[in-house]
Formats: structure tokens, sequence, C-alpha cells
């Protein structure tokens, strides 16, 4: 298994964020969702836009490398690489298909909550290899916007 550089786990990240966004995009064209349903939906796609430009600024920053420690790195690339591969969403077609294609609205929200899941493994793989304090701060951030995209889903299907 190959190892990835700094720029790659970076690029996986926007990756995610953007089929995400595509996820919750086609999800959003069903004419089968209730109103609730609907408002999460967008606020989701609007949160993953947002967390994609935080991702670029990072991506755009002179001092990426310093991001992540040295020490380890070869093994943590590896594991990251493995979480992608693994990622519900690791291309936008799949994140289309899956959202086009549900058989329920239900079926929508149990693929969303596995994405959240799956992007909050990565996005806690990456903090636990940044050493730069405020890279950690705003992946933190992130982390728990992540937490509360998963809880308000679970909530949505608890009462679906």
């Amino acid at each position: 298994m190959q190892n990835l550089s700094v720029n790659e786990v970076i690029e996986f990240a926007l990756n995610i964020e953007r089929n995400g966004k595509e996820f919750y995009e086609s999800a959003l064209q069903r004419k089968d969702l209730n109103s609730k349903t609907t408002e999460i939906l967008t606020m989701l796609r609007d949160e993953e836009i947002a967390h994609e430009s935080y991702f670029k600024s990072i991506r755009d920053s002179e001092d990426l490398n310093n991001l992540f420690n040295s020490v380890g790195w070869e093994v943590a690339s590896s594991y990251l690489n493995t979480i992608v591969q693994a990622h519900i969403f690791n291309d936008k077609n799949s994140a289309i298909k899956l959202a086009a294609e549900a058989d329920k609205p239900i079926n929508i929200i149990e693929y969303a909550i596995q994405f959240e899941k799956d992007t909050l493994l990565y996005f806690h793989s990456i903090n636990n290899q940044t050493k730069d304090p405020k890279a950690k701060k705003a992946i933190t951030s992130i982390l728990q916007e992540e937490m509360k995209h998963l809880a308000k889903l679970q909530t949505l299907k608890n009462n679906f």
C-alpha cells in the first residue's frame, strides 16, 4: 500500500467534502423528502461547502508540511490511505448514485450517517497527526461540526 503525501491527505479531505456535497445535492433532488429532511440535508450540504473552503486554505498555505509530525508519518499515511479507500463516498459518482438510487428517504439518512462516521474517522486521524496549533484548532472545530451532523442525522433517523 502506498503512503500518502501531505498534499494527498489534504486533497482526499477536499474530495470527501466535495463528494458529501454532491451526495446531499443529489438527495435534495428527490421528490419524496419531507420538509424536515430537506432542511437538514440542505444545511449539511452548505456545511460541506464551508469545510471544502477551509481545506483549500490549508492546501494553499505555505507551511503545509509543518502541519504534520514527520515521526510516524509513514504509518499514519498508510492508515489514512486505507480509510480513504474504504470511504463510502470515495468518488463523486458513487455519492450521487447512492442518493439517487436509495429505495426510500430513510436509506439516504442511513448513507449520510455512514458518510459522517467515515468522515469523522478520517479527520480525527488527521488531527492526531498535526502539530500546528492553528490547524489542530481548526480541524477540531470541523470534527465538532461533523459530530453535530451525525447527531442531527441520527435524530432524524430516529424520528423518521
